[in-house]
């Protein structure tokens, strides 16, 4: 399955960072997914259709809609010389993969919330080659209300052979959590998938 070899390319790319190079590394275990897929992992395995489902990650406190069976996987990470660990769920469809990872923080010091989103931030655009740009957005709690995050919508080429990627991507702090939301594609997936993706994804 094309999850299982995305993830055990993941893991060993995540193993290969060093603790000294998290301003240069790959970012997270989603970047990680980014450079697979310009390496050559490409998504014709993926099935065409979308097959939504509501996924309730009580652990780590989202709940949000996936279009196929996610594949989970937890991971060591190091953001500013300070271990943090890494939560992913990823679902293929079409050309495209859907992401949600979660890094657990030592604290929910709004100091250590921005080094995190920075460090995500960063690190998604390096992996297309393009600058981190990103504006504000509101991203809906599942009991009412909203926290303030931020949208991105990169464009670029990546991996050794330079190929057309495109993310949209959403990232968002809440007490000892920072999330991550994107979608990685090498063809554009019909916005009306996106939009649910982005749509359902709601904090506890």
């Amino acid at each position: 399955m094309l999850s299982s070899v995305l993830l055990a390319s993941v893991r060993r790319s995540v193993r290969s960072v060093h603790p000294s190079t998290s301003a240069s590394a790959l970012g997270s275990l989603l970047a990680a997914v980014v450079i697979m897929l310009s390496a050559g992992w490409l998504l014709a395995a993926c099935s065409p259709t979308y097959d939504w489902r509501t996924i309730m990650n009580n652990d780590n406190g989202y709940t949000v809609d996936l279009p196929a069976k996610p594949t989970s996987d937890e991971r060591q990470i190091d953001i500013d010389g300070t271990p943090m660990k890494m939560a992913m769920q990823i679902a293929e469809a079409g050309d495209a993969v859907f992401a949600v990872g979660t890094v657990m923080l030592p604290s929910d010091d709004p100091q250590v919330q921005r080094m995190a989103l920075d460090y995500l931030r960063a690190g998604l655009a390096r992996n297309l080659g393009t600058a981190p740009n990103a504006h504000a957005t509101a991203i809906p709690l599942a009991a009412g209300g909203q926290a303030q995050g931020l949208e991105m919508t990169f464009s670029g080429k990546a991996g050794p052979k330079q190929e057309a990627r495109t993310m949209h991507a959403r990232l968002v702090a809440k007490g000892r959590h920072v999330y991550q939301a994107a979608v990685i594609a090498s063809k554009e997936p019909p916005p009306e998938q996106v939009e649910q993706f982005f749509e359902s994804f709601k904090l506890y």
